[in-house]
């Protein structure tokens, strides 16, 4: 059965989140949570898919993107209000048998939020999937992170941040980092959402020279390159170029200022930070920023997470755009495997 994709929102007074919606009203649900600088729409090859599955998919926007309300605080893109954000769509979706819970999936600054879902309320957490992005159980922070680099591919003497070195560009030249992006918000689209290179895998990734360029793209303009057609359609690069252009990039770049508050709340996750439920996570194989295949990134996930599953999906970054059918074929052999009962809610 072919199910509409559409568009919802749920305010509160404290926050307005919209959301892409697909499936069943009252079948269970999946709930995926984009990261930076992105929207809802990435998700746009999976809640199809997993609503002909038998699911209810919702997609939001996040905080300071799309729809969704946004600030003129770095401290309001904290993690622990972005998960208030999430619980309040939760509730908002009313499940009649009160069972207020999902299996959470995300990517990139999505992954973090899923991953601090699961750990502060395991009760709202039916399972928890990950694209790229492992977890930290201190919080996916530069404490957490810098003693994880390969430093095989990053001497610290030469790259001290290893590939989180565009973090620190952000905490010491955060508006020079905003009007950078601002300058021509379509170009930045085309240059970033694009596929994979298997020939940059083992070599410093371009993150880790953001400081020392001066800026993202040497510190000047965006240049003009071609749009990656096998991530991106016209149409998708319309639609983040307009909702990136009214929004704008203070907050989703604001989601990097937080990483002292964003530990502190991590200290705060449910049984010491270990997760019970089952997890799935997600390589990938080109990802030179979120590099899991021989850093030690991955290790901490391994050691506190009960039940995990990992597969190594041949992809860039945007895994979900890049290579939906892996992604999704991934998602579904795992939700058959560990979460039976709940597929058959």
């Amino acid at each position: 059965m072919t199910f509409p994709v559409t568009e919802h929102t749920v305010k509160s007074t404290r926050h307005t989140t919209g959301y892409l919606a697909c499936g069943a009203e009252k079948a269970p649900l999946l709930i995926f949570v984009h990261g930076w600088p992105e929207l809802s729409l990435s998700w746009r090859h999976q809640l199809p898919a997993f609503a002909a599955l038998g699911f209810r998919c919702i997609a939001p926007d996040m905080r300071g993107y799309g729809c969704s309300s946004t600030y003129m605080r770095h401290e309001d893109f904290e993690q622990e209000l972005i998960v208030a954000d999430m619980l309040d769509l939760l509730a908002a979706l009313g499940r009649d048998d009160g069972q207020d819970r999902a299996v959470w999936i995300g990517h990139d600054w999505g992954s973090p939020v899923v991953w601090n879902i699961a750990s502060h309320h395991p009760e709202k957490t039916v399972g928890v999937a990950s694209l790229c992005v492992p977890y930290l159980s201190q919080g996916f922070t530069l404490d957490a992170m810098l003693p994880l680099v390969d430093r095989t591919i990053y001497p610290a003497d030469k790259f001290p941040a290893g590939q989180w070195d565009y973090q620190f560009f952000y905490q010491e030249s955060f508006d020079k980092a905003c009007k950078g992006f601002e300058a021509n918000i379509r170009n930045v689209v085309k240059a970033l959402f694009r596929k994979g290179d298997p020939a940059r895998v083992g070599k410093p990734a371009p993150t880790s020279m953001v400081r020392a360029a001066g800026g993202w793209f040497g510190g000047g303009a965006c240049p003009d390159v071609p749009r990656d057609g096998d991530v991106l359609t016209e149409a998708d690069m319309e639609a983040y170029t307009a909702a990136l252009t009214r929004n704008g990039f203070f907050g989703p770049d604001s989601w990097y200022m937080n990483h002292k508050a964003n530990g502190a709340y991590a200290s705060l996750s449910k049984d010491g930070g270990r997760l019970s439920m089952p997890v799935l996570f997600l390589h990938g194989a080109y990802d030179t920023t979120c590099e899991t295949m021989q850093s030690k990134l991955a290790d901490p996930m391994r050691r506190d997470c009960a039940d995990l599953t990992e597969v190594v999906v041949n992809s860039g970054h945007w895994m979900a755009q890049e290579q939906p059918v892996a992604v999704n074929a991934a998602l579904a052999k795992w939700l058959a495997a560990k979460l039976p009962d709940y597929w058959k809610i």
